[in-house]
C-alpha cells in the first residue's frame, strides 16, 4: 500500500516538472514549410499517360527598346522596323524613281518652260526695238510738212514706219497721170488700203510666238494633272501589291505624282503672265503704227490739196 502511494507521488512530481518546463519556454509562431504550387497527380495504374506537370506563371520582364517578345514569352533580338523612306525625295531623286510615263510628262513640261523663257527673252528684245523704230518714224512723219520731206527724213531706214511712207510715195507716183483729170479721193483710198495692210503684217510679225505662250499656259496644268493621276494610280497599285499602308510604301509614289502637277504649274504660270505682258506691249506697238499711218494719210491729203498751187506759194506754205 505504501509502495503504490509512493509510486503515484513520483509520477505526479514528474508530470508537474515537465509542465513547468514547457510553460517557461518562449512561444514562437509556427513555421510552415513552403508547399509546391500544385502536386502532380499519381499515375493511374494500367494507363500509359504520363503524369501532368503543373504550369506555373512566368513573369516576363518588359522588353527593351528594339526587342520584340517572341511567341513563347522569350525576348527576341530582332531589330525594329525602320520608318525611314527608302527613296530619295529630292526633286531629282523623285524624277529618277518615277514611272516612265510620269518622266515623259516632266520632260515635256520642262521643255515647255524652257520655250517660254526663250520666247520671253527674244520677244522682249524684238518688241523693244520695234517700238523704238516705230516711235522715231511716227515723230518724223508728224514733223514733216509733205510726203517727200518725210521720205527724206526716214531715208532708207527699215521698219514699218519707213514702209508706210514709201508705200504712199509709190501709190502717188502710180496715180500721177490720173490726178490731173480726177479728184484725189481714189488715191486716198488706195493709200489707206496699202497702209492698213502694212500695219497688219507688222502686227502679225510682232505677235509671232505669243500663241505658243497661250497654248503652254492653257494646257500645261492639264498635262501635269495627267502625270499626277498616272503616278497616284501606280502608287495605289504598289500599295495593293505590298499589302501595307506603311509610309515608306505610300509616300514616295504620291510625292512623285505631285511633282508632275508642280512642274505643270511652274510651266503654266510664267507663260500666262508673259503672254499678258506681250499682249499689252503689242497693242501699244500697233497704236504707234496707227499714229504713223494716220500721219502719212494727212501728208497725202495735204499734197493733193497743193497739187494745183503754184510752186512759189507751195514753198511759202512749207
Amino acid at each position: 500500500m505504501s509502495r503504490s502511494i509512493l509510486f503515484a507521488a513520483l509520477v505526479a512530481s514528474m508530470i508537474f516538472s515537465a509542465g513547468t518546463a514547457v510553460a517557461q519556454q518562449p512561444t514562437t509562431p509556427p513555421t510552415t514549410s513552403p508547399t509546391p504550387a500544385a502536386q502532380a497527380p499519381a499515375p493511374v495504374a494500367g494507363t500509359n499517360n504520363p503524369p501532368a506537370i503543373a504550369q506555373t506563371p512566368v513573369e516576363t520582364a518588359p522588353a527593351e527598346p528594339g526587342l520584340q517578345p517572341a511567341p513563347n514569352g522569350a525576348v527576341s533580338e530582332e531589330p525594329p522596323i525602320s520608318l525611314t523612306l527608302p527613296h530619295d525625295l529630292s526633286p531629282w531623286g523623285m524624277f529618277m524613281n518615277a514611272d516612265i510615263v510620269v518622266k515623259a510628262v516632266m520632260v515635256g513640261l520642262a521643255f515647255a518652260s524652257l520655250v517660254t523663257w526663250t520666247i520671253w527673252l527674244a520677244k522682249s528684245l524684238e518688241v523693244f526695238a520695234g517700238k523704238l523704230r516705230a516711235r522715231r518714224a511716227a515723230d518724223a512723219i508728224g514733223n514733216a510738212a509733205t510726203l517727200m520731206q518725210a521720205g527724206r527724213e526716214l531715208g532708207h531706214s527699215g521698219g514699218p514706219g519707213a514702209l508706210l511712207v514709201r508705200a504712199a510715195e509709190e501709190e502717188r507716183a502710180l496715180s500721177a497721170g490720173a490726178l490731173d483729170h480726177v479728184p484725189g479721193d481714189g488715191l486716198k483710198e488706195r493709200v489707206a488700203s496699202r497702209l492698213s495692210r502694212i500695219e497688219a503684217v507688222a502686227a502679225r510679225r510682232m505677235s509671232r510666238g505669243t500663241g505658243l505662250l497661250a497654248t503652254i499656259g492653257s494646257t500645261a496644268p492639264f498635262v501635269g494633272l495627267f502625270g499626277t493621276v498616272w503616278g497616284i494610280m501606280n502608287a495605289f497599285i504598289g500599295i495593293s501589291q505590298a499589302q501595307t499602308t506603311n509610309l515608306a510604301v505610300v509616300a514616295p509614289g504620291i510625292a512623285e505624282a505631285l511633282l508632275a502637277t508642280a512642274m505643270g504649274l511652274v510651266a503654266a504660270i510664267p507663260a500666262v503672265v508673259i503672254y499678258n505682258v506681250f499682249a499689252r506691249s503689242i497693242a501699244g506697238y500697233r497704236q504707234i503704227l496707227a499714229d504713223a499711218s494716220a500721219g502719212v494719210e494727212r501728208l497725202v491729203s495735204r499734197d493733193l490739196d497743193f497739187r494745183n498751187v503754184p510752186p512759189a506759194a507751195a514753198m511759202a506754205a512749207e
